[in-house]
């Protein structure tokens, strides 16, 4: 063999460990994103559509302090939910509309605990922040940027073990702890400069 032929041959091999490579890692990025899709949006939503009555009805806790505050309340919630829900439902339609059978297969019940776990592990790291003496929008290093995800993945651990396990793989798992905070970081930004947030984190 010719060292032309030697070298056209170990420049395929290159390549085609490059493409596997490419393929490894934008699978588990575009899964990570198409689960979690239903969980990241209802926060956002719920910061932009919020006021009203307070979750907790404006009680305090045994300490003295808000059980929640001011900053959860029922009409940020439901549109939250309903956000979540409604792309969730978008996403269910494209899969079928288009044939997206590379990414993982949302059902009405995955979109809907999702949503929901979200923003109950949104108001669990808040219960905790007050009995922390932490105020609202006060920063919380990890527990800001992962209460959604260990909200909604644990949620869907208890309703619906068997999806979680078939959809979130390690590398998936792992990608959604990467992507995160990222993401948790631009959408604060985004809401803190268009006067959405008091603080940008």
């Amino acid at each position: 063999m010719s060292n032309f032929n030697v070298g056209i041959c170990c420049l395929l091999v290159v390549l085609e460990c490059y493409i596997i490579s490419i393929e490894a890692f934008i699978i588990p990025l575009l899964s990570a994103v198409w689960i979690m899709l239903p969980a990241y949006l209802p926060n956002p939503v719920a910061a932009l559509c919020g006021g009203g009555t307070p979750i907790d009805f404006k009680r305090s806790y045994k300490d003295g302090r808000r059980i929640l505050g001011d900053g959860k309340t029922y009409r940020g919630f439901f549109a939250g939910v309903f956000a979540g829900l409604a792309v969730g439902l978008v996403q269910i339609w494209c899969s079928d509309a288009f044939g997206l059978t590379m990414l993982p297969a949302h059902t009405i019940l995955s979109v809907s605990v999702l949503a929901f776990g979200a923003l109950l592990g949104d108001m669990v790291k808040s219960f905790f922040k007050r009995r922390l003496g932490k105020e609202r929008g006060e920063h919380w290093l990890i527990a800001d940027q992962y209460d959604l995800v260990a909200g909604s993945l644990v949620l869907m651990l208890l309703v619906d073990p068997a999806w979680l396990i078939a959809n979130v793989t390690v590398p998936v798992f792992i990608v959604i702890l990467i992507i995160t905070p990222v993401l948790h970081r631009l959408v604060n930004m985004i809401g803190y400069y268009s006067g959405v947030k008091d603080v940008p984190w």
